[in-house]
């Protein structure tokens, strides 16, 4: 499913509930000087993450300050967090002239305790070649550091290194818990491209050799992916982020199931499988 960037008001665009990714939950905050935000979430462990701005977060004894600190957008350098536990109450106190702070989130039962990622705690991936056409960039935010820390949540930003190109590929799924072959994770994205008027496009095929969906992405597109393979590529001449939620159904750890036409496409990637084994 495709959600079409618009003002949220700071409401959820994913909510608790959702039928496309019950497991996800999706807010964008936006802040000015002074302001603050508050929220919970009944049944889902949350990740407040900024994308631009500064910020100081508050979950009841704890806090972290001056969280974030890019400037103009993504690219403009590296990213925090912090995870919130299922239910509780966060403030977010915007110390910026402005703010714009994604708060990801994954159905969890348990409560644990809430904790902050520093710039110099991410878990950081790069893979892919350029004769490829498939190098990118994976910030882990909250991933295979984070392991035994967090329920079933996955957050991480994902960047294509150079202009144009693909992401995603080999096409793979996780919408069907067999372990130890896949898992059911359900997955949301929020795209970001520059120069901001670029754009690309997000495949979903539902099945392997039969034709699928493809939907035209821009700056601030929502995808949510419920089942099926689904890559993703940016116009020559852009560059392209997303921000990533994933939600396990019974696991942290994603198992992707790569579909079988391009499996053979692993062995030409160089790093693919460094890539796969930080989703932990």
């Amino acid at each position: 499913m495709h959600i079409p960037p618009y003002d949220n008001k700071n409401q959820p665009i994913v909510d608790v509930g959702n039928e496309v990714v019950p497991l996800n939950y999706f807010n964008i905050v936006k802040l000015t000087e002074g302001q603050s935000f508050d929220y919970a979430v009944p049944g889902f462990e949350t990740c407040i993450v900024p994308a631009t701005g500064t910020v100081d977060v508050t979950v009841g004894d704890f806090s972290a300050t001056d969280l974030g600190g890019r400037g103009v957008d993504v690219w403009d350098g590296e990213p925090e967090g912090v995870y919130v536990p299922t239910g509780a109450r966060a403030t977010i106190a915007c110390r910026s002239k402005a703010a714009e702070v994604f708060v990801a989130g994954a159905k969890f039962d348990e409560v644990l305790e809430p904790f902050a990622v520093r710039a110099d705690e991410l878990d950081i991936v790069q893979y892919g070649s350029d004769d490829t056409k498939t190098h990118r960039k994976i910030k882990h935010i909250l991933g295979q550091k984070q392991h035994g820390r967090v329920g079933r949540l996955l957050v991480s930003e994902l960047y294509t290194v150079g202009a144009g190109g693909w992401s995603g590929f080999p096409s793979h799924k996780h919408d069907t818990d067999r372990l130890p072959d896949e898992t059911r994770h359900d997955e949301t994205y929020n795209f970001r491209f520059r120069p901001n008027y670029g754009s690309g496009v997000q495949m979903l095929q539902r099945e392997d050799n039969e034709p699928g969906d493809a939907y035209h992405i821009v700056d601030g597109s929502t995808i949510c992916l419920d089942r099926g393979y689904h890559p993703c590529c940016v116009l020559p001449g852009y560059e392209m982020y997303y921000f990533t939620i994933l939600g396990g159904l019974s696991q942290r750890s994603l198992v992707q199931y790569f579909q079988p036409t391009h499996a053979e496409q692993l062995h030409t990637i160089p790093g693919i499988m460094d890539m796969v084994a930080k989703f932990k």
